[in-house]
């Protein structure tokens, strides 16, 4: 019976005890919320994962090439309150992309909202709040 109880006891604590991953999140420092440059440019990918979703789109870099924006965007789950769907944006079509910039100049940013050719605007927020 002693035996049975230090070894409950045992594997009680190690349930309870034993490490696990932490769950945390990043922050947005990578990017300067104080600046905002807009792209206009043809969507290559769209991915919609958590916990962000991605826009790869390619832009006339004006001296006849062609150059990559990545875009951070927000939660799939964050954006279907806001409007979106995992197929609100579609490779081959054009958009202009709003973000707050990298901080070490790189062709990405924290997308603030996508304007689409047609003028339709995907924000981050749901309508009553932008």
């Amino acid at each position: 019976m002693k035996i049975r109880l230090i070894a409950l006891s045992a594997l009680l604590g190690l349930a309870l005890f034993h490490p696990t991953p932490a769950f945390s999140h990043h922050s947005n420092s990578a990017f300067d919320p104080s600046k905002l440059v807009t792209v206009t440019g043809v969507v290559k990918e769209f991915q919609w994962v958590n916990p962000h979703t991605f826009i790869y789109v390619t832009v006339d870099d004006g001296k006849g090439g062609k150059i990559e924006w990545k875009g951070e965007g927000r939660p799939p789950g964050q954006l279907v309150r806001a409007g979106w769907t995992r197929s609100s944006l579609k490779p081959g079509e054009t958009v202009t992309l709003s973000m707050a910039p990298a901080r070490d100049g790189t062709n990405y940013g924290l997308v603030t909202r996508v304007t689409k050719a047609d003028g339709t605007i995907l924000g981050n927020a749901p309508p009553a709040e932008r």
